[in-house]
Order: structure tokens, then C-alpha cells, then sequence
């Protein structure tokens, strides 16, 4: 019990300046493990911790003069949330990331349109179509499987492992909120009721992106375990993680295998052109989200 109690208390410690925990690395890509309550960059003076100011203090030398931050994130996570996150370190290795999340891999499907709230003293949060104040809602879609049922400090909860197939923020936790099922933890869409936990329980666990070049493939240890929090008590397995995570990864390989296979044929037909260019649309779109990073 003392030693759950110790790795309970190393958990809940807050972020510092060379806690950075690395998961992958090569000359064009690194995975970090997140810490929760941290942002990722900030334009604010007072905001010095920072994923960005952990990333220069443990590679100084691999920092872009050419952006506004120095590193180049392949995509988010929110401030509450932990766990794999990939850091290009350079502008091809972005796009190439770009391409990847652009087309994602896809048991419940949610999909509630999501749009920006504009209603007053809520503008710092997202909200679904239909609810007053929404704002150019687009459609998102995510996935959620069930593995386990149990409690959280003695209230009923649902371990779950959740699936973006599109990329608005705050997605998972509004679309986990609009089924009635908040995340635990989230003080923010629990409509400030749910305080109690030391953190927001959401944890990004497993991570793939099979650039042309390397195939990143990546899991942050999970921290939602009893041996790592005892509040935690598993009661029903419905499906292993270990295993849900496997058919993920058959179904990514499945998938580039077929890719690859059309890719073959259509060079094939047009005599050895080469692949098919992309649209201006597609185009566009990259060098947009291309720029977000670039030096202002």
C-alpha cells in the first residue's frame, strides 16, 4: 500500500523543466509522453513551462529558427491531457506527418458537429451543434470502446479507449460529454461539477503514423491502473487493452498494405507516370496547417 501511495504521489507531481520523458526518436521525428496539466507552447510571459521550453532545454541544437516556437507539433493535446505526441524537427518530416492524419485509420461512433461557443463566459470552450451559441460547427467523428467497468473513489466509472477519425478541439471530451458521460476529471465539460480527481483522466496511449519514410509507432505507459492509482478499482473487463490496441495496429497495417498495393496498379496504368499529384484543395490545406508553425 506505502508503494501505491509513493507512485500515486510521483504522478500527481507537477511538471518541471527536465522531466521530459522520451518515447521515439530519429533524425526527423520525436514521441514525447506528455505531461498532464501542461501546454504545449504559450505566447504568455508568465507561462515558462512549457513543452516547447522542455524540448529546448533537453535539444537546444535541434531547435528551427525558422518557426515561432522552435518545434514543429504533428498534431494536439489539450492542457489537461497526457501522454505521445510527435514532434517533427523538421518542415518535410511535418508534412509528410500531415498526410498521415490527414486520411485517419478508422464500435460506438459519435458524431455530433462541433462548433466554437460564443455565448458569454464560455468562449474558452467548444460546444455541439444544435447548442446556443455555437459557432461553424464541422463534423467529427470519434470512436469509443469499452474495456472496462469499475470505480473512481467509489463512483461508478468507464474505462474507455477513444478514437479521433477527425481533429476539433476539445473533440473527445465534448463528444464524451454530449452521451452524458464526461471524462473524469474534466472540470471544464462536467459543467464544473466533477473537482475531485487530481487531474483529467485522458491519456493519449497509443500513437501511429507511417510516413513514407519511418513508421512511428509509439504507446505511453498507462497511468489509469490501480498499481499507479488506487482510487482506481477495475470491477468487469470487457476487452483487453493490449488487445484492442493489436487489432488497431492490423487494421493500420491492412490498410498501408492496400494503399500501397493501389499505388502499384495506378502506376502501372499510367506507364509509369508516378503517383497521383494531389488536388490544390489538399494542397492548400497542408501548406495552411504547415503554417500555423511558421515564424511570425
Amino acid at each position: 500500500m506505502a508503494a501505491a501511495g509513493a507512485r500515486l504521489a510521483l504522478a500527481m507531481e507537477p511538471g518541471t523543466i527536465d522531466n521530459l520523458s522520451i518515447l521515439y526518436q530519429s533524425s526527423d521525428f520525436i514521441v514525447v509522453n506528455k505531461h498532464w496539466d501542461l501546454r504545449i507552447d504559450s505566447k504568455m510571459w508568465y507561462e515558462t513551462l512549457t513543452l516547447q521550453s522542455q524540448l529546448k532545454h533537453r535539444f537546444p541544437e535541434l531547435a528551427d529558427p525558422d518557426t515561432y516556437y522552435g518545434f514543429r507539433f504533428c498534431h494536439q493535446l489539450d492542457f489537461s491531457t497526457s501522454g505521445a505526441l510527435c514532434v517533427a524537427l523538421n518542415k518535410a518530416a511535418a508534412g509528410s506527418a500531415y498526410k498521415c492524419f490527414k486520411e485517419r485509420l478508422s464500435r460506438m461512433t459519435i458524431s455530433y458537429a462541433i462548433g466554437k461557443n460564443t455565448s458569454e463566459g464560455m468562449t474558452h470552450m467548444m460546444c455541439i451543434e444544435g447548442t446556443e451559441g455555437c459557432e461553424n460547427p464541422k463534423p467529427c467523428q470519434s470512436e469509443l470502446m469499452v474495456l472496462e467497468h469499475g470505480s473512481y473513489s467509489g463512483d461508478p466509472v468507464t474505462k474507455v479507449l477513444l478514437q479521433p477519425l477527425t481533429g476539433r478541439t476539445h473533440q473527445l471530451r465534448v463528444h464524451c460529454s454530449a452521451i452524458g458521460h464526461p471524462i473524469v476529471g474534466d472540470f471544464t465539460y462536467s459543467h464544473r461539477q466533477d473537482s475531485n480527481p487530481y487531474r483529467m483522466m485522458l491519456h493519449a496511449y497509443y500513437l501511429r503514423i507511417p510516413t513514407g519514410k519511418e513508421l512511428i509507432e509509439v504507446c505511453a505507459p498507462d497511468p489509469f491502473v490501480t498499481t499507479m492509482d488506487s482510487n482506481w478499482v477495475p470491477q468487469r473487463v470487457t476487452q483487453r487493452l493490449e488487445d484492442v490496441i493489436q487489432q488497431l495496429k492490423d487494421k493500420g497495417t491492412q490498410k498501408e498494405e492496400e494503399e500501397e498495393s493501389r499505388e502499384a496498379a495506378g502506376e502501372e496504368e499510367a506507364g509509369g507516370e508516378g503517383r497521383r499529384e494531389e488536388t490544390e484543395e489538399q494542397r492548400a490545406r497542408c501548406e495552411q496547417w504547415l503554417a500555423e508553425w511558421a515564424l511570425e
